[in-house]
């Protein structure tokens, strides 16, 4: 059995989950790489987490079947919902009700059976898109909530939330990537990515990625589907 350390690490096939798990790795964890097929309307960035992990030799790779569709209320779950392809304020239709309190919580609870003190998620509070379940106020409140509700909390093993993301823009996160030597070709970052993978390149999600690249001075190895727009 490894002496190292353990940690789950929520993987989306993103830019920000796989610079998260590079990241662990480099501060010397295992690293057990955690995705939910949790009723997205695309399926690319499940075979897009999948290909990070087996890239960058995780401990194992896991996916758990959820059903959020079912209750929808996001543009990425309900197909009534258009994803927006222009800027919006206040809390856009892309965000998915609850859902990283429900992921954190599954993470949480294959943590304890890893008997990993640790789990790592890519929220970031500057480039978040206004989620609320990206801010420190959430991921403070959790980790009590964990050392609380788990046998491991209260028999003394601390559970412990990393969010090592949380203060960088993107182009701070690419920097730090590209520096541990993350292939963010990769990677989906886009909210609407056809079956390959390829982005749109218009929505929230593409149009912060594009920008970070931009700023990073680093080569953006992002496919689109369709002409950019300046």
């Amino acid at each position: 059995m490894s002496e190292r350390k353990r940690a789950v690490i929520l993987v989306s096939g993103g830019l920000d989950s796989t610079t998260v798990l590079a990241h662990a790795q480099n501060e010397g964890y295992d690293c057990y790489t955690l995705s939910f097929d949790y009723g997205q309307r695309h399926r690319a960035e499940l075979d897009a987490a999948q290909r990070v992990s087996d890239a960058m030799h995780d401990v194992e790779h896991k996916v758990v079947h959820l059903n959020l569709d079912a209750i929808g209320g996001s543009a990425l779950t309900d197909t009534d919902i258009d994803v927006p392809e222009e800027e919006t304020s206040g809390i856009p239709v892309t965000y998915v009700p609850a859902r990283n309190t429900v992921f954190l919580s599954i993470a949480l609870g294959w943590a304890e059976v890893l008997g990993a003190q640790d789990i790592f998620i890519g929220v970031n509070a500057v480039d978040y898109s206004g989620y609320p379940d990206c801010r420190p106020p959430f991921i403070a409140a959790f980790e009590t909530l964990a050392n609380l509700a788990t046998r491991a909390g209260v028999e003394g093993q601390r559970l412990r939330i990393h969010t090592p993301l949380m203060d960088l823009g993107k182009a701070d996160i690419i920097r730090m990537g590209h520096a541990l030597g993350v292939d963010y070709s990769l990677t989906v970052s886009c909210y609407q990515a056809d079956d390959s993978g390829a982005a749109c390149g218009r929505c929230d999600s593409c149009r912060l990625r594009r920008q970070g690249f931009v700023e990073a001075g680093v080569p953006d190895p992002t496919r689109y589907f369709r002409p950019l727009l300046d």
